[in-house]
């Protein structure tokens, strides 16, 4: 049974479960509300118990129910009366608010913002009459309504119909077989190890084989029309088994294979336009071998998922790449199960978060999963690894207790001195600390009122004896994400700015 009214109570939603609209508009002004809150706004004491902050630009008072995912925003009109909004009216605000602050319209944008929730609509539709996958890791993989905590348009879609992206939606309970193609051989481009794809069907004599995403393969058809007209490519039908997608949507997981697959996408999803861009497929090798060699070396059972190789074909490099990626099964200690980090934040069906009878401890063994090897692999080989939410998962046992971290996609990943040591390290606290580790907190302490999270954290960070670490734990404040000017401002997706957050690992 899909359980999507579990996802209710953890936004503070307290709209009619009936009410599809009230529901989709909560969970889409969440994130809305975090970054507007976060980037262009200052707190200004509280007004019936409810926070209220001063939008920086207009100076309007805007107040919300909740914190960690404010909902039913209000704003303060010039008699002092407070007006709800609703998304499209939160949307209006975040705009002219915007306008005001950086001088500049951004229409894109707003199409997006209000996408977004719609698409979140959809999504609630479409899981009324899913059924969840049985597997728990597949299922936290699929749980992610909401999204990106701190994005404005954390679900867009690029803007299509529901009928173009919903059969392939992970939130949907999507599962699909791949679409089979055969690439002429002498236009084939590979490097590391791809064999795995050859098991997936078979090519004709003259031809590779290539697994496409049906909707990519959709997107792109007007660039291959001339390739399938003159053989260069050709169709082989789908494969006899589904593929789940993952909370990355472009990634797919082939339980039966064991093996993850990441295609190119050509749609924008939070940042970017998802495609497997040529510059970062030419580098893929490089990382992924200095991410296996650090952990390699380290001492704990947490694991790097691979990513082997990657397969296209040189009339259609970006469009058509798929890279390989390790597998669960060869990675996992025995007995665990592994979930998605930011599936826990959010909260799905079976969530040990939820559960957990000893919180702290459990808090403390999540620490110690998680911490020591991004810190290693950072102090003792170069390597930044992307450990936010989605990037990283965490395996249980079987009483539900943190005994395993496991890292994925070195596209990510950043090696010093590629970068300097002041970026690598800025860069590996946002994600570390301030998009996990901060946000598995803070659902930890909502839904066990009275634990306090971070002396346990500062304890984990400062007992590696890392220079940067001690440093951390006395600075006043932490970088936090501008996903919203960002995009606002037209930066590139992966230019990530950031603003001081004030620092809990500093108290006490």
């Amino acid at each position: 049974m899909d359980r999507v009214d579990l996802l209710t109570p953890t936004i503070g939603d307290p709209a009619p479960r009936d009410d599809l609209a009230a529901r989709a508009d909560a969970h889409a002004a969440a994130p809305l509300l975090n970054c507007l809150l976060r980037e262009a706004a200052h707190p200004a004491g509280t007004r019936d118990g409810r926070p209220v902050h001063r939008l920086a630009a207009s100076g309007r008072l805007l107040r919300a129910r909740g914190t960690r995912r404010p909902t039913h925003p209000e704003v303060q009109g010039d008699g002092g009366a407070w007006r709800p909004l609703d998304h499209a009216g939160l949307v209006a605000l975040v705009a002219d608010e915007l306008r005001r602050h950086t001088g500049l319209a951004n229409h894109g944008l707003v199409a997006e913002m209000t996408d977004s929730r719609d698409v979140v609509a959809a999504l609630l539709a479409a899981r009324a009459h899913a059924t969840a996958p049985a597997d728990p890791y597949l299922r936290s993989e699929q749980s992610l309504i909401t999204g990106h905590p701190h994005h404005p348009a954390p679900k867009a879609r690029g803007g299509g119909p529901p009928a173009g992206w919903l059969p392939y939606a992970p939130e949907a309970h999507a599962r699909f077989p791949l679409a089979l193609l055969g690439v002429r051989a002498d236009t084939v481009v590979e490097e590391g190890d791809t064999g795995a794809l050859d098991a997936l069907g078979e090519a004709p004599p003259g031809y590779r084989l290539l697994p496409a995403h049906p909707w990519q393969l959709r997107l792109a058809a007007p660039a291959l029309a001339d390739a399938f007209a003159d053989g260069r490519l050709i169709r082989l039908g789908t494969t006899a088994f589904q593929a789940w997608p993952t909370a990355a949507i472009r990634t797919l997981y082939v339980p039966g294979e064991d093996l993850f697959l990441k295609f190119s996408l050509d749609v924008r999803i939070t940042n970017d336009i998802r495609r497997l861009w040529e510059h970062d497929l030419r580098r893929l090798r490089r990382t992924d071998k200095a991410a296996g060699h650090a952990f390699a070396a380290l001492r704990g059972p947490a694991a790097w998922l691979s990513d082997r190789g990657y397969r296209t074909t040189s009339f259609a490099f970006e469009e058509l790449a798929v890279v390989v990626r390790d597998g669960l099964r060869g990675a996992l200690l025995p007995g665990a199960t592994p979930l998605l980090a930011a599936a826990l934040v959010e909260g799905f069906d079976g969530s040990p978060l939820a559960a957990a009878a000893d919180p702290a401890a459990w808090w403390e063994a999540y620490l110690r999963a998680v911490v020591p090897p991004a810190l290693a692999a950072y102090a003792d080989h170069g390597v930044v690894l992307e450990a936010h939410l989605q990037n990283t998962l965490v395996a249980v046992d079987s009483a539900g207790m943190p005994v395993q971290a496991l890292f994925r996609d070195a596209e990510g990943v950043k090696l010093l001195p590629d970068v300097t040591p002041r970026a690598g390290w800025e860069r590996l606290v946002y994600c570390l600390v301030v998009n996990h580790l901060g946000e598995v907190a803070a659902a930890l302490a909502e839904r066990h009122p009275g634990l306090d999270p971070w002396p346990a954290a500062r304890r984990e960070l400062g007992r590696h004896g890392l220079p940067e670490a001690a440093a951390l734990l006395a600075s006043p404040t932490l970088p936090g994400k501008t996903n919203l000017l960002l995009r606002w401002t037209g930066a590139d997706g992966a230019a990530a700015r950031y603003l001081p957050l004030p620092n809990p690992l500093a108290a006490g």
